[in-house]
């Protein structure tokens, strides 16, 4: 994402006096400092540049006060599922432990949202700066918010940025992301999850396709015999990127660094690692995401010792939904197709008693079916 300007960050636009819900708050009232005081320097002093984190309350939830009150439990700002899982994998000896959660809290806690990196500038992670010079934006612009955080798997997914893989077909209806993410999956709704697949009020296929799984005469039979059987993504999926062997640290500097060891486009479909009243079926896609053994190495040796707790290949719904897919033409683009699987073999040996749970036994994949 291209960046802007450092005049263009800071920039006010003098319309803000006119908005007639926030233009008549003063600056102090949010970020603090002295308007009296006519020297800059001091007058500056104590200012918050982002008063919306870590504790909306004092600032947007003067107005907005359910939103404030289910905010630091929005996915978005707590980043809980990074911890949650990073301290499952993580060495139960306590000084261990503390500098691998202190690692995670330095590069992983650098990629939360706010009110305010949502609603008036670009996202911290995404290089800062305000978005229509503080003017308020009810609904987050996809490119200077969404997918400047979620460039890499999701933006490029959903574009059709991915070399020979066509965009997203609701990106072809011009569908945004707030289309499906709501404003009230975004802000919290006050519990705390494990990860997103569990968040109560989550986009569903279902949402929009109501009717599919209803053997209608206008309703394809390959939707309602699969039901609880394989998720959506499983059939209408395009190839997706998978990352691999992440490793945090720093340079000579002092600036923070991570590197992959490769980003693939891939596609693997295996046992399901969430599988609930919720999401029943048995078969769904898996992405490779980039934790390793080593990943905290560059803080403390040995890290991530009970990093076999969980897979890291995980539940996944890619942004590149197509109505026909290589694996959905026929039958038997699926069925017999022990290439499409996560078969213990693909998984390299240092990773298989993590994945030993997803993984498809040759067994398990569907027998190729005569005409």
């Amino acid at each position: 994402m291209e960046p802007l300007a450092p005049h263009e960050k800071i920039w006010v636009d003098s319309a803000i006096a006119e908005d007639e819900n926030h233009g008549e708050l003063c600056c102090h009232e949010c970020h603090g400092g002295n308007p009296n005081d006519p020297n800059w320097k001091t007058a500056h002093e104590d200012v918050v540049k982002d008063p919306s984190y870590p504790d909306a309350s004092e600032t947007c939830g003067a107005c907005h006060d359910l939103i404030a009150e289910n905010y630091k439990t929005s996915l978005h700002v707590s980043v809980a599922p990074i911890k949650k899982m990073t301290d499952m994998r993580a060495s139960s000896a306590k000084g261990v432990h503390a500098k691998v959660d202190a690692a995670r809290e330095f590069h992983c806690n650098a990629c939360h949202s706010s009110c305010g990196q949502c609603h008036i500038s670009r996202p911290e992670a995404a290089g800062g700066g305000l978005l229509e010079g503080h003017l308020f934006q009810k609904r987050p612009p996809m490119h200077a918010v969404c997918t400047a955080c979620h460039g890499s798997r999701i933006e490029k997914e959903y574009f059709g940025k991915n070399k020979g893989i066509p965009p997203d077909i609701h990106r072809q209806k011009y569908f945004k992301c707030t289309k499906c993410h709501t404003a009230d999956e975004m802000h919290g709704d006050g519990k705390d999850y494990a990860n997103r697949y569990e968040v109560e009020n989550g986009p569903k296929c279902l949402d929009c396709h109501k009717d599919i799984y209803q053997p209608k005469a206008n309703n394809p039979k390959n939707h309602w015999i699969h039901k609880d059987q394989v998720s959506c993504q499983v059939c209408h999926s395009m190839p997706y990127k998978n990352c691999y062997s992440c490793h945090f640290g720093k340079d000579k500097q002092g600036f923070k660094f991570y590197k992959n060891k490769a980003s693939p486009i891939e596609f693997k479909v295996g046992l399901n690692p969430l599988q609930s009243e919720k999401r029943p079926e048995k078969f769904v896609i898996l992405r490779r995401v980039p934790v390793d053994h080593t990943t905290f190495d560059f803080y403390v040796k040995n890290g991530l010792s009970n990093f076999d707790t969980l897979p890291n290949w995980k539940l996944a719904t890619p942004h590149n939904i197509r109505r026909q897919t290589p694996q959905n033409k026929t039958c038997n683009s699926c069925h017999g197709k022990t290439e499409l699987f996560l078969l213990e073999k693909d998984v390299k040996p240092a990773y298989r008693k993590a994945n030993r749970n997803v993984t498809v036994p040759p067994a398990l994949v569907p027998k190729k079916r005569s005409n």
